[in-house]
């Protein structure tokens, strides 16, 4: 259920994106900076941050590593990358 669960709350992050073309630039700054290196030679063999990696984020977002990640905070979190530079 939760693979279920991360996977809606995945494609809702990138529809929220993909209809923010302010964001497109730092979408793909941050995923160059965030994706592990060769991760086509891994399971999932898609171009995602790693699972500790999301872990640390939803700890220090949340306080613990359980439920989706919110779109809103995402999109947060861009905009400030976004006023950041």
């Amino acid at each position: 259920m939760a693979v279920v669960s991360g996977m809606k709350s995945g494609a809702s992050i990138v529809l929220a994106v993909v209809v923010r073309p302010k964001l497109w630039f730092i979408v793909m700054v941050q995923l160059i900076r965030l994706v592990p290196r060769s991760w086509w030679r891994r399971s999932p063999f898609l171009p995602i941050p790693s699972r500790s990696y999301i872990r640390f984020r939803k700890q220090t977002q949340y306080g613990g590593d359980s439920g989706p990640i919110e779109v809103r905070d995402v999109l947060s979190y861009l905009n400030w990358l976004r006023d950041l530079r």
